[in-house]
Parts: C-alpha cells; sequence; structure tokens
C-alpha cells in the first residue's frame, strides 16, 4: 500500500522513518530543498513538490502540516482521497470534511517516537476505516481507539505533548546529578536507563505501587520526594496536561 505524506515539518519525517520498511512512502511539501535533505536521510522514500493543483484522488493521505496551515494546503489538493489521515492537532473531522475531499477521514495523534517505532499514538474516525487505521499505526508503535474527538483531544495532551513534559523531567533529573557532583556523561546515562527500565515496569504496575516500593520510611526517595511536593510538581503536571488539551480545543474552533 501506498501512503501519501502531505507535509515535510519533523514528524512527518519521523512517521516516514517508522513506516516506510512496511508501505510504500511518498513525501509531498512546498520545500524542494528540505524535501532533497529528507530523501537524503531517508533514501527508501519518495519526494515531490507540491503543485498548485496536486491530485489526490484514492491516495492515501496523511496530513501532516501545522493545524494553521490547513486551509492554504487544502486549497492547492484536486479530487477525493481514499483515506485521510490527520495528525492536526485540535482539528476536527467536520473542518477537515469542509477543506478536504475523502472516502473516509481518521484522526490520529502520534508522537515523535514514531521514528523509532515507540510512538503512543491514539485514533478515531470513521469505523469503516479503522482496522486499517490500526494497522498502519500498530507499525510504529501502540495504538488505542478512543471514541470522541473529545477524548482523543485528551489524549493528545498526554501521548502527543507528553514527550516534551518527560524531556523537562528527564534534563532536570540529570542537571540534579551534574549539581551534586556527577560527569554530565554519567548522569545521561543514568537517566536513560532509569526511562528504559521504568518503561518496563509500568507495563504491568500503577505507578503508585512502583513509587511505593522504592520510597522507604525516612529514606533519600522520602527526602527528594518531599521536595517534588514543596514545589508542586504533581500539581503541575496536571496543570500541564489540562493547558495542552485546553489549547487543543481553542485550536479545533479556529
Amino acid at each position: 500500500m501506498k501512503l501519501t505524506l502531505i507535509g515535510n515539518g519533523f514528524m512527518a519525517q519521523a512517521l516516514a522513518r517508522g513506516l516506510v520498511n512496511n508501505f510504500e512512502v511518498e513525501i509531498i511539501g512546498r520545500d524542494e530543498k528540505k524535501l532533497n535533505d529528507i530523501k537524503t536521510k531517508i533514501p527508501n522514500i519518495e519526494v515531490k513538490v507540491m503543485s498548485d493543483a496536486e491530485n489526490i484522488t484514492d491516495k492515501n493521505i496523511i496530513f501532516c502540516v501545522k493545524p494553521y496551515a490547513l486551509q492554504s494546503v487544502a486549497a492547492r489538493l484536486e479530487g477525493q482521497a481514499n483515506i485521510l489521515f490527520s495528525i492536526l492537532a485540535g482539528t476536527t473531522i467536520d473542518n477537515l470534511k469542509k477543506q478536504i475531499k475523502s472516502k473516509f477521514y481518521i484522526r490520529s495523534m502520534p508522537n515523535v517516537a514514531a521514528s523509532v517505532l515507540g510512538s503512543m499514538t491514539t485514533i478515531t474516525g470513521d469505523k469503516e476505516a479503522k482496522n486499517l487505521a490500526l494497522e498502519l499505526f500498530n507499525h510504529i508503535g501502540k495504538t488505542v481507539w478512543v471514541n470522541t474527538e473529545n477524548q482523543l483531544d485528551i489524549a493528545t495532551a498526554v501521548a502527543g505533548s507528553g514527550p516534551a513534559f518527560l524531556s523537562l523531567v528527564a534534563e532536570s533529573l540529570s542537571d540534579g546529578a551534574v549539581k551534586a557532583g556527577l560527569e554530565r556523561n554519567i548522569s545521561n546515562e543514568l537517566v536513560h536507563g532509569l526511562f528504559s527500565g521504568y518503561a518496563k515496569l509500568l507495563e504491568n504496575n500503577h505507578p503508585a505501587i512502583i513509587k511505593d516500593s522504592v520510597m522507604s520510611p525516612g529514606g533519600t526517595t522520602a527526602a527528594g520526594m518531599g521536595k517534588l511536593e514543596e514545589g508542586a510538581v504533581r500539581d503541575s503536571m496536571i496543570k500541564a496536561i489540562e493547558a495542552a488539551y485546553e489549547k487543543a480545543c481553542e485550536i479545533g474552533k479556529k
């Protein structure tokens, strides 16, 4: 099956790297230099500069542009796609239908880990295309089908924005170790191993159980947890998810 990715940004490239081993992949974009650079990095894909009247008839499209660019890019598309997979945050299916013709519509929210086949992708849309959507995005990691677009917007805040939030945590842990006197390369290696091992623990354990298994009375972990609570880290994380979700809803109203 051939997949046509419209957009040549970071997420389009991440998806292309993850999908190219199982599908014929084409990237269409407006920046010829960037497209040529992508072709150099991912030799097995096709690249094409978008024309003023790009025919998408019967194509399986993964729409990867920024939400604000939807209207300007859609104006250059002609024909009716087979399936439109949109990764645009907050952009509703009703809005997509007004801009782009397709037999079926799917909204999905992969994350940057698609490039290493580790994306956590949330999907919703036309049930007729559900199985194909799950099969496609399972090639780049794990998938979850949700029943409403509102649920997808909430999931976007977790799985889509989450890598940035976790990056802040990872960087802070490494900085803390450096501040205490550890070399940066060792600190980074420790954090890498920590996240890798924790992901495996999380597969079969609730976070609270993992926390309690580490936190001995009067111990080092308890001392550190006390400081995290003083800094309202838990509250800040909750508010970060709420803010990301609200932003997705705001984008959807534009």
